[in-house]
């Protein structure tokens, strides 16, 4: 059994790992610490009890307005796993009206997330305590987007420290079928789903703040998404620039509002479902530099640095 040395300047602690009792007690504490699914809205947890065949555990849809399936295991996995999630995501692509009516009824919903209900794509997300990384190598076989995640848990007392690792696949070159790629989100995308002129200035944004990010070395990794740009440290969002319509884009901060608040740059709005602070961009007014102080606040939030 694995330890966790927790050191403050005042004193050291020893958290014991402690495994989660049922996978329903798994799937709650999940469920209800939103922050693991930092782009994805959770909108169903399945009831347990009575015939749950072909049904994921929750549903969930994401900022690019992918439909998404969250199939939790207290076990260790492997990839005789898949079936069953390829079996979710059929359940998912032939019920869209009944995830149309969950997300509906949902009063906490955010209004501004638009999902094309006739053309969405599944997204998978497994998680569990272990996952052995010979999965990884289906994952990459099959056509929808997997997302592989570890949790496990520490307790002190009453409280609980998480552990979140997500599996990626080893950065070696491997032969792929045309077939069945994922989209690739680039300016050619953006200029086909959006305004042409906010796309290229969209591009120009995103450019300028991998240039910021580069001279202050900070560890990010650019990801384009279908209507965002992120910059993360792992699978975590610091901060990036998302589309509002086809011709508005804005900066977005992972930052509580107070946090948020205390910067001297006027907020457009504040998600409270996202947990970001949004600033709409004026192309050729907006100064990338100026949004410096969000940029800081929201790394050192996210790495501690």
């Amino acid at each position: 059994m694995a330890n966790l040395f927790w050191k403050t300047k005042q004193e050291t602690k020893i958290l014991l790992s402690t495994p989660f009792k049922t996978e329903e007690e798994f799937e709650k504490i999940v469920f209800n610490t939103p922050e693991i699914f930092e782009d994805i809205f959770l909108i169903k947890r399945q009831i347990r009890g009575g015939n749950k065949s072909g049904i994921p555990d929750i549903v969930g849809i994401d900022n690019d307005g992918n439909i998404c399936i969250i199939e939790m295991k207290n076990v260790t996995v492997d990839a005789s796993i898949i079936p069953q999630v390829l079996q979710y995501a059929f359940w998912a692509e032939t019920n869209p009206d009944l995830i149309k009516c969950l997300w509906l009824e949902y009063e906490k919903k955010p209004d501004e997330l638009s999902i094309s209900w006739d053309d969405f794509q599944v997204r998978i997300i497994i998680i569990a305590p272990s996952i052995l990384k010979s999965t990884l190598d289906i994952v990459e076989k099959i056509n929808y987007p997997v997302d592989l995640i570890e949790i496990k848990r520490w307790v002190d007392g009453d409280n609980q420290m998480l552990l979140v690792n997500k599996l990626e696949e080893d950065k070696r070159i491997k032969p792929k079928t045309v077939s069945g790629l994922p989209p690739v989100y680039d300016e050619r995308f953006y200029k086909k789903e959006y305004n042409k002129d906010s796309a290229r200035e969209f591009m120009k944004y995103t450019k300028e703040t991998e240039s910021i990010i580069k001279e202050k070395e900070w560890s990010l990794e650019t990801k384009y998404n279908k209507h965002y740009c992120g910059f993360k440290a792992g699978f975590f969002i610091a901060f990036g620039i998302k589309w509002i319509g086809s011709k508005t884009f804005a900066f977005f901060f992972k930052l509580d509002e107070k946090q948020a608040n205390s910067i001297p740059i006027k907020m457009t709005k504040y998600e409270s479902h996202w947990k970001e602070a949004a600033y709409y961009i004026k192309p050729g007014e907006t100064k990338t530099k100026d949004f410096m102080p969000l940029f800081e606040m929201a790394y050192k939030k996210l790495t501690g640095d």
